[in-house]
């Protein structure tokens, strides 16, 4: 209690969402008012990582297919072994081995673009996660979305594919009433949002648990008298030990989003819901 009270008087200013709001590289091309509200445009941080992460996606794995051989190099094999992570465990084992082959390549791209993505967080100088920015997160959770739906609407039509969606199979009766609404309401509503959530919120909550402990254990070190420190010096090691977890916790959420997607993929493609 002491220690809080210490920091307020101090004015330690703790982490906060306005610190994700980066502003536009240098300074932007010029502003508009809209409701109320002045709104610059201009190029920001996690515009150029997206971009970057996209390059360095396409470069890596071109380089790994360009010079094929039967006894692959170093650099071929790791891109064979990615290639078959995603194929045999995010592909057939998800979508199923008659479907699978034609989704492939979005779910291989889609992996190591929102893997890269979250590694940005941990790459010095950039320490940034691009999808704690939500647009970014929710302009992704569409494209899934539109393409999901385009492939289920394809194989059974449009009315058959919304019927599939909203009627569970083997329920009759009065409780359709019930069930119609929420079923589509789960599976065509709020899908993309709780897909979008998911990562945004692990990537938001995950670097803002960064800062606090980096920049507590800072201000407590320098700015706190020095009974204090071994509170200063607990918050690094729990930064360093979040950090590690961290790299852990961007490929589990890649992993899951994509997951997620073949899953959507399935479940548009399957003849019963």
């Amino acid at each position: 209690m002491s220690l809080v009270s210490t920091l307020k008087g101090e004015e330690f200013t703790p982490p906060s969402p306005a610190d994700f709001d980066l502003p536009p590289i240098g300074g932007g091309f010029g502003s508009f008012d809209l409701f109320g509200q002045t709104w610059v445009v201009g190029v920001t941080k996690p515009m150029i990582q997206i971009v970057l992460a996209a390059i360095l996606v396409f470069a890596l794995f071109y380089l790994a297919s360009r010079k094929r051989a039967m006894v692959p190099g170093k650099l071929q094999f790791v891109g064979e072994e990615a290639y078959g992570f995603v194929r045999n465990s995010l592909g057939r084992d998800i979508i199923g081995s008659h479907d699978f082959q034609r989704f492939v390549p979005y779910l291989f791209a889609l992996f190591f673009f929102v893997l890269f993505n979250n590694f940005m967080a941990t790459i010095p100088f950039i320490q940034f996660p691009t999808f704690s920015r939500s647009g970014m997160v929710y302009s992704l959770a569409l494209m899934s979305w539109v393409i999901y739906n385009a492939v289920g609407i394809k194989k059974h039509g449009f009315v058959g594919y919304f019927k599939l969606q909203s009627v569970p199979s083997g329920v009759g009766g009065p409780i359709l009433v019930l069930l119609v609404p929420l079923e589509f309401m789960s599976n065509i509503l709020v899908r993309p949002v709780t897909l979008a959530l998911r990562l945004f919120a692990n990537m938001f909550a995950g670097h803002l648990l960064l800062i606090l402990f980096a920049l507590g254990g800072e201000y407590i070190l320098v700015h706190q008298p020095l009974g204090y420190a071994p509170v200063g010096i607990l918050a690094w090691v729990l930064f360093i030990a979040v950090a590690l977890l961290e790299v852990l916790i961007q490929f589990l959420q890649a992993y899951v989003f994509v997951l997620l997607n073949a899953m959507y993929i399935q479940g548009a493609l399957a003849d019963e819901h």
